[in-house]
């Protein structure tokens, strides 16, 4: 959690001053050109945790999103120092700061502090494996779902489930883990998140009683832990509690599903 707000205060701090640069990385397929923007501010944030990490856990390895993986070892630490810039740059505050810790591809702990929370102010969720979702250092119990339709997000190609759910986009995946922990989301959606935007949220979900699961071979399978090359690691993703996502999946086809992802990459 220290560490989540000491970024989250960087990020706060930045977006005060202005000024920062803004730069482009290549746009993602089919995208169009100045889509995929990255801020001076991520990157100094993602030097900031890894400088940190260095001190106390020399011997660990970092994957971040904008400095790629450093390190080797077991345990790993997953990095979005920024996720949901294109939100941060035009000064909408839906943006977050997320970390997690991974033992052998199995997250063990996770932080993410958010811009604007359930308490409508910056704070941090976090949680480590086995224990209770927690909000600034106090447990948090999970919204309960009120006697209306709840919100759902997916990124625009999956609108079966708007069926049951009212659609969002909010261009935050680490967001989306820590408002669907909180409550503030019945269900989300993600159509291809990576390492860094999965490893802390997983956490969350699970200690606030809920489950995630990823497509594999056509088929929806729990997301425990995360394997094969971790730098690289990117599958579609559904996080609700289990009768929400039981409901999820049969509004899904895994196909189609599979394909849609695919062809976002």
């Amino acid at each position: 959690m220290r560490l989540a707000r000491a970024a989250g205060e960087r990020i706060l701090a930045a977006a005060g001053r202005g000024g920062f640069a803004v730069h482009f990385k290549e746009p993602r397929p089919g995208a169009s050109a100045h889509s995929n923007p990255v801020s001076d501010v991520d990157r100094d944030v993602e030097r900031f945790i890894r400088t940190e990490l260095a001190a106390e856990y020399p011997a660990h390895a970092v994957i971040g999103e904008e400095l790629g993986a450093s390190g080797g070892g077991e345990v790993v630490w997953a990095v979005d120092p920024v996720d949901g810039t294109t939100n941060f740059v035009n000064g909408l505050p839906l943006f977050a700061s997320s970390i997690g810790v991974l033992h052998r591809g199995t997250p063990l702990a996770g932080a993410i502090w958010c811009a604007c929370t359930h308490a409508l102010r910056p704070g941090v969720y976090h949680a480590r494996r086995g224990g209770p979702l927690c909000f600034d250092g106090a447990p948090l119990e999970r919204l309960c779902a009120g006697p209306w339709r709840g919100l759902a997000t997916e990124p625009g190609s999956m609108r079966e489930l708007g069926r049951e759910w009212d659609l969002r986009a909010l261009g935050s995946a680490t967001l989306e883990f820590a408002f669907t922990a909180a409550g503030l989301l019945r269900l989300a959606y993600l159509a291809r998140p990576s390492l860094w935007d999965a490893a802390a949220g997983v956490v969350l979900v699970h200690a606030a009683g809920c489950a995630a699961r990823r497509l594999e071979a056509g088929r929806w399978i729990p997301l425990e832990s995360f394997t094969g090359e971790l730098e690289r690691w990117c599958r579609p993703v559904l996080i609700g509690d289990e009768e929400v996502l039981r409901a999820a999946v049969e509004l899904l086809s895994p196909e189609k599903t599979l394909a849609r992802g695919t062809a976002a990459e």
